[in-house]
């Protein structure tokens, strides 16, 4: 394992060093932006640095590895996320652990998205407005995935999930000219990709250091009318530890862990996430995250946490500049 250790570290240096030669690279279009929001409270709180933490059935939602452990037989979750221009995230996942994971362990996520209500309106110039009011419609998306996690070793652990993204942008008019006519045609603007993603973990056995890898979002290009576009595509490296493990004696049970991760984007600027979580008697947790490259907002976020008897609950608060804060809440059950 020390050959596999090695191997790891020099492949995570060797990701990092392009970042910062993408910087100044022309960003590609991509679409299905809800695919990239996190709803559970606690990745949000930790500035979304997660891809070497085992999350339970949470995990889906950043490195499918992390369900590998489950700790349980059955974990479920589900959040609340109260977006931006009153955007509402819904998300839930769950996982089985069948014969303590000797088979693996399965997962299944829900992600749904309501934008709220829109006015539509099509040109014409004949009106005095210059257009017609065509009503109110409402827009969504949703994501169905199922995953599975298994340990190939205890210090090795690999995970997917496939996702059936689903659209709905409602329908539009494009003219279309013929001869010295101009009519025009309705579109609906619905769309059903599958995605992917994929991630790998590796405990070190040096106290408690982990890495992490993901790729998140992986799908073929597909097309609105006229513009085609690729999921949320992400490559992410990360690495957690319990610091107070280099303490020797601590008064209490007490944890202070740290998490950090980097990830390259198809559509946006790279970023280094940092994470810091303070556990106290395996009960309250108190988190605080910062992500680089944010395009609103300072990249702060903060959130609080309590757990007993395998039922848990979380709470993220991030400031968001001019759209004023989003706020998240997730409740967990593990047996």
């Amino acid at each position: 394992m020390k050959t596999a250790a090695r191997i790891l570290l020099l492949s995570s240096f060797a990701c990092l060093l392009p970042v910062g030669s993408f910087a100044q690279q022309k960003l590609a279009q991509s679409g299905f932006q809800f695919l990239s929001v996190i709803s559970d409270a606690r990745i949000a709180a930790l500035g979304q640095a997660s891809t070497s933490l085992r999350m339970g059935s949470s995990s889906l939602f950043s490195n499918p590895a992390g369900m590998a452990d489950l700790g349980s037989f059955v974990d479920v979750s589900g959040s609340t996320n109260k977006w931006i221009a009153d955007i509402s995230h819904y998300t839930f996942s769950a996982a089985i652990s069948p014969e303590n994971g000797n088979y693996g362990v399965i997962g299944f996520t829900v992600q749904y998205v309501n934008y709220g209500e829109f006015y539509g309106t099509v040109v014409n110039l004949a009106s005095p407005q210059g257009y017609d009011d065509t009503g109110i419609f409402k827009l969504n998306a949703l994501a169905l995935g199922i995953g599975y996690a298994k340990q190939l070793t205890e210090q090795f652990s690999i995970g997917g999930q496939v996702k059936w993204v689903r659209q709905d942008l409602g329908s539009s008019v494009i003219p279309v000219v013929v001869g010295a006519d101009t009519t025009g045609g309705s579109t609906a603007n619905k769309l059903s990709p599958l995605a992917i993603d994929l991630g790998t973990q590796f405990r070190t056995g040096i106290k408690s250091l982990v890495f992490g890898m993901s790729v998140r979002n992986f799908s073929t290009e597909v097309k609105y009318a006229e513009e085609g576009m690729q999921t949320p595509l992400a490559f992410t490296l990360g690495i957690s530890m319990n610091v107070l493990d280099l303490v020797n004696e601590l008064p209490f049970d007490q944890t202070l862990l740290v998490s950090i991760d980097a990830s390259h984007y198809l559509d946006h600027p790279e970023q280094v996430k940092i994470g810091l979580e303070y556990r106290v008697l395996d009960m309250i947790s108190l988190r605080g995250g910062y992500a680089s490259s944010t395009d609103e907002g300072s990249g702060l976020s903060f959130g609080v946490g309590a757990s007993k008897y395998g039922f848990s609950i979380d709470y993220a608060y991030t400031p968001f500049g001019i759209f004023n804060n989003v706020q998240r809440f997730t409740a967990r059950f593990a047996m």
